[in-house]
């Protein structure tokens, strides 16, 4: 029986629109929402009347 490793290079260095770099982006605009939301449950006020914006 033989085995293979598994050589993919998760991690290239390539720029631009990778299926980890949308991984990451869609990652962090949950959190973002996720923040956004919790702020405006906690204080009672929108986003950006928190932060002084409005």
């Amino acid at each position: 029986m033989q085995t293979t490793k598994n050589t993919e290079n998760r991690n290239p260095g390539i720029w631009g629109f990778t299926p980890q770099a949308e991984t990451w982006n869609g990652r962090l605009a949950m959190i973002g929402f996720l923040t956004a939301a919790l702020i405006e449950v906690f204080s009672g006020q929108g986003f950006l009347h928190f932060w002084g914006i409005l």
